[in-house]
C-alpha cells in the first residue's frame, strides 16, 4: 500500500508540473532530476555562506572591523531574507527556468513588459556569467593559498590563476554535460563535507585560536579606509555578506528539473536560506572573534587569504592548516558545479525566448542528452574569456565581475517591484502555492528597501578619494552592460523578443 501511495503521489506531482509548464506555454526538454533533498543540497552548497564568511573578511575588516561584519552580516541576512520570500511566491506562481524575467514579462504593466523582461533577461544572464568566472576565481584563490602555505618559495602569479579557473571551469563542465545524471549524488556528496567542514572549523578556532575582548568584537567600529565616519564605513564594507550570501534566485533557474517545482521550490528556498543565514551568522562570529592582535600582518599574509593566515596562526601547524584550506577549496569547487548549472539554465531560458544573439543555438537541447549542452559550453568559454583577464590583472578581473552582483540585485529589484506594484494597486496576483497573503505587501516592501540601499554602496570605492587603481569602476561596468544590451535592443532584440508573457495561456 505505501508504494502505491508513493505511486500516486509521484504521478500527481507530474501532472502539476505539467500544468504548470502547460500554462506558462513551454515545452518539458530537461529532465526532472531534482526532489527537495537534492535541490536543498544543491543551493546550500551554491550558496557556500560558511566558506565565503572566511573568504571575504578582507572587506569588513577594512570597512568597519569587526563590529561592522557581525552587524552588516545580520542586516544583511534579515534583508535579502524578505528577498528570498518575495522571489519563492514569485517562483511557486511561475516555476520556470527563466525566473526574474519570465515573472516581470507576466507581472510590470503591460506597455512595459516586453522591454522590462527583456532588460531584467540580460542583467539576470551577464550576472550569473560574471558570478561563474568568480565563484572559480574564488576556489583558484584556495588552491594557491595552499600551495603558497606548503611551499615558501611560490609566488602568487596571475597566468597561474587564469590556468586554474580554467581547469576548475572544464572539470565543472563535465558534471554538468557527460555526468549530469550524477548532478543529485554530488550535492549529497558535498553537503556531508559542508556540515562536517564547518562543524570542524568552528571547534578548531574557539579552542585553539586567540579569543578577542567579546566588547570589542561587537561593538568597536573602526574607519581603517578614512572615510571619517564608521557608519558609512560599515555600510561600504555591506560588499562582504553581500558576496557571501546574494543568489537567492539560484535554484529557481533548476524549476524545469525540479518534480512538483511549485510546492518543494519555495519550500526547499527557505530552508535553505535559513541554514545559509545560521551557518554564515556563526562562522562570522568566529571568524571575527579568533583574528588575535595583529590584524594587519593577516590582511598582509604571503597567502593570499586572510583567513588562512588566521587558521595557521590558531593551529601552528602547516598539514592540519592544508587540511582546513583543502576543505574549503573542494566546497568552491562544488560551487563551481553548481554555479555551470545555474548560469547556463539562465542563458538556455532567455534563449529560448530569443533575448541573446545566436538564440537558437543556445536554446538546444540535443536529443539523448537532457541538458542544454550549448548552453553549458558557451558558459565555459565566457569563463575562459574572463579568466585571461587575471594573467593581467586581478584587480581588474574582480572588477569586470562585479557585474554579477550588480545585475542580480538590479534583476531582484525590478522583479520584486513588480509584483510589489500588482499589490498597491490591488491587481489580481497568479496562484501560488506558497502565496504569502496579506504580508505580502511588507515582506516585498521590506525586500525593495534593503534592495535599494545595497544597490547604492556597492557602487562605493574602498577608500575616499581613490587612485584609478582602486576605483571602484562597477559604475562603468554597469552602465556598460546595461548600455549593450539596450542597442542590442533596439537593433534587434525588439523584433525577434516579444517576452514569455506572450506564451502563457490565459485561464
Amino acid at each position: 500500500m505505501g508504494n502505491m501511495s508513493l505511486e500516486v503521489e509521484r504521478q500527481h506531482n507530474i501532472v502539476d508540473d505539467e500544468i504548470d509548464m502547460d500554462r506558462m506555454g513551454k515545452l518539458q526538454e530537461l529532465k526532472r532530476n531534482f526532489n527537495f533533498m537534492s535541490i536543498f543540497g544543491y543551493s546550500v552548497i551554491l550558496g557556500s555562506t560558511w566558506e565565503y564568511s572566511l573568504v571575504v573578511i578582507g572587506i569588513p575588516l577594512s570597512n568597519g572591523g569587526t563590529a561592522a561584519a557581525i552587524w552588516m552580516f545580520l542586516i544583511t541576512c534579515f534583508g535579502l531574507f524578505f528577498v528570498m520570500l518575495s522571489m519563492a511566491e514569485m517562483a511557486s506562481m511561475a516555476p520556470t527556468s527563466g525566473g526574474q524575467y519570465h515573472w516581470v514579462s507576466e507581472m510590470a504593466p503591460r506597455k512595459y513588459q516586453k522591454f522590462m523582461s527583456y532588460l531584467v533577461g540580460w542583467l539576470c544572464a551577464v550576472g550569473w556569467q560574471g558570478a561563474m568566472a568568480g565563484t572559480a576565481y574564488g576556489a583558484t584563490q584556495q588552491i594557491q593559498g595552499l600551495i603558497a602555505l606548503n611551499l615558501p618559495s611560490y609566488e602568487i602569479k596571475g597566468w597561474h590563476g587564469t590556468l586554474f579557473c580554467i581547469a576548475i571551469t572544464t572539470f565543472s563542465i563535465v558534471w554538468n554535460t557527460v555526468l549530469a545524471e550524477k548532478l543529485p549524488l554530488i550535492e549529497g556528496v558535498g553537503m556531508i563535507l559542508h556540515v562536517f567542514g564547518f562543524c570542524t572549523f568552528v571547534v578548531v578556532l574557539w579552542v585553539m585560536a586567540p579569543h578577542s575582548d567579546p566588547r570589542v568584537v561587537w561593538t568597536q567600529f573602526e574607519d581603517n579606509s578614512g572615510w571619517e565616519s564608521n557608519g558609512l564605513a560599515a555600510l561600504v564594507g555591506i560588499l562582504g555578506p553581500l558576496v557571501t550570501l546574494i543568489g537567492s534566485d539560484s535554484s529557481c533557474h533548476l524549476s524545469e528539473e525540479l518534480t512538483n517545482a511549485a510546492w518543494v521550490l519555495p519550500r526547499a528556498m527557505t530552508t535553505t536560506s535559513t541554514i545559509n543565514y545560521i551557518m554564515g551568522f556563526i562562522m562570522t562570529i568566529t571568524i571575527m572573534s579568533t583574528l588575535g592582535s595583529d590584524i594587519p600582518a593577516i590582511l598582509d599574509t604571503r597567502f593570499g587569504q586572510p583567513w588562512i593566515q588566521v587558521v595557521y596562526n590558531a593551529t601552528g601547524s602547516k598539514a592540519g592548516t592544508s587540511v582546513m584550506v583543502a576543505v574549503v577549496a573542494i566546497q568552491l569547487l562544488f560551487c563551481a558545479i553548481n554555479q555551470v548549472t545555474t548560469s547556463s539554465r539562465q542563458l538556455f531560458a532567455f534563449a529560448r525566448d530569443k533575448g541573446l544573439p545566436f538564440s537558437d543555438f543556445l536554446a538546444k537541447v540535443p536529443p539523448g542528452w537532457n541538458v542544454p549542452v550549448n548552453a553549458v559550453m558557451v558558459t565555459l568559454f565566457c569563463t575562459i574569456l574572463l579568466s585571461l583577464i587575471i594573467a593581467g590583472s586581478s584587480i581588474a578581473f574582480n572588477i569586470i565581475t562585479s557585474i554579477s552582483i550588480l545585475g542580480l540585485l538590479a534583476s531582484y529589484i525590478v522583479a520584486i517591484a513588480c509584483i510589489f506594484h500588482n499589490r498597491v494597486h490591488g491587481h489580481a496576483l497568479l496562484p501560488s502555492r506558497f502565496n504569502l497573503g496579506r504580508a505580502g505587501i511588507l515582506v516585498n516592501g521590506i525586500a525593495l528597501a534593503f534592495l535599494s540601499v545595497a544597490f547604492v554602496f556597492v557602487f562605493f570605492p574602498v577608500v575616499p578619494y581613490p587612485t584609478p587603481e582602486s576605483m571602484n569602476w562597477s559604475s562603468l561596468i554597469f552602465g556598460f552592460a546595461v548600455g549593450f544590451s539596450l542597442v542590442f535592443y533596439y537593433v534587434s532584440g525588439r523584433h525577434v523578443y516579444v517576452g514569455p508573457v506572450t506564451s502563457v495561456k490565459q485561464e
